[in-house]
């Protein structure tokens, strides 16, 4: 028996990156996966987003383990589309337990556009909430939803050089810590119903959102042009551990045990999977 045997799971941003390693994981012990992406790109996120193919790689690494997989191009910032998929996805597999809200965005550094903001936004955030509130009506006693955020949303950033210059990185940090509190109240909603809400905050992950240009420059804002033998040593800056960056897989574990019966009295809870990189911002406190 899988941990997650016999369960289906919801999952956006589900086409490459931590997507695609906490669908294939899930699947793995066991659950069905409903497969979420937007499958193209958007003007305002300088590195170049999933493809259809990538969602298509996705199902058939969930359909290698055994499991179902149904994937369905979505954009996670319109609530009708992920109801859509989410009403498809139960009427094939019967019924839904496990929300992974993973789908999420970078805007371009440096840039000021600020379209870049309302993306972000409407991405992380609302994107989130959209996958959220669209499957509450069909969790049950024993489901469990979990949100990935990111360590940078319990960083202090009011100390900002030029603020308004990059709308898009502000507004990730913003959408995380707004997330995160989301996710806090509803849990407290949902805990006497016996559904669960956590959030896993990752440190640096090695997807494509780290390997581009426009995070290079984030980290080596001295050079024009960085590359990422340029970037890379300087990606350790983020974690206490000798690391730059953890894997996607790294992630998948902590979700998979969230969404688990291991977890079955962890609700609330923000978990950090950062290699220590909270404690070198602060003291410990209760």
């Amino acid at each position: 028996m899988g941990r997650v045997e016999g369960k289906v799971a919801f999952v956006t941003g589900a086409a490459r990156g931590q997507g695609r390693a906490h669908a294939v994981r899930l699947a793995e012990e066991g659950a069905d996966i409903i497969a979420v992406d937007l499958c193209r790109d958007l003007s305002t996120i300088s590195y170049p987003l999933s493809r259809p193919e990538d969602l298509e790689e996705t199902a058939r690494l969930v359909e290698k383990t055994g499991r179902t997989a149904l994937a369905v191009q979505g954009d996670v910032r319109d609530a009708s589309e992920l109801r859509a998929a989410i009403e498809d996805g139960i009427a094939a597999l019967g019924k839904l337990d496990i929300v992974v809200a993973q789908a999420g965005v970078m805007g371009a550094a440096g840039k000021p556009e600020l379209q870049a903001w309302s993306d972000v936004i409407n991405t992380n955030l609302i994107g989130s909430i959209n996958a959220i509130q669209e499957s509450l009506p069909h969790l049950r006693e024993g489901a469990s939803i979990i949100a990935v955020g990111s360590t940078s949303a319990m960083m202090d950033f009011a100390k900002k050089d030029n603020p308004g210059r990059d709308p898009g990185g502000t507004a990730y940090v913003h959408s995380k810590r707004a997330l995160s509190a989301y996710v806090h109240d509803l849990a407290t909603e949902l805990a006497p119903r016996g559904i669960r809400a956590n959030v896993v905050h990752p440190t640096n992950v090695n997807t494509a959102m780290l390997q581009s240009e426009s995070m290079y420059r984030v980290f080596r804002p001295d050079m024009e042009h960085p590359t990422r033998e340029d970037a890379e040593p300087v990606f350790a800056v983020q974690q206490a551990m000798r690391i730059p960056y953890v894997e996607p897989e790294d992630i998948s574990n902590a979700v998979l045990w969230l969404a688990s019966d291991e977890a079955r009295y962890v609700t609330g809870v923000q978990l950090r999977v950062d290699g220590g990189g909270y404690l070198k911002w602060y003291d410990y406190h209760v």
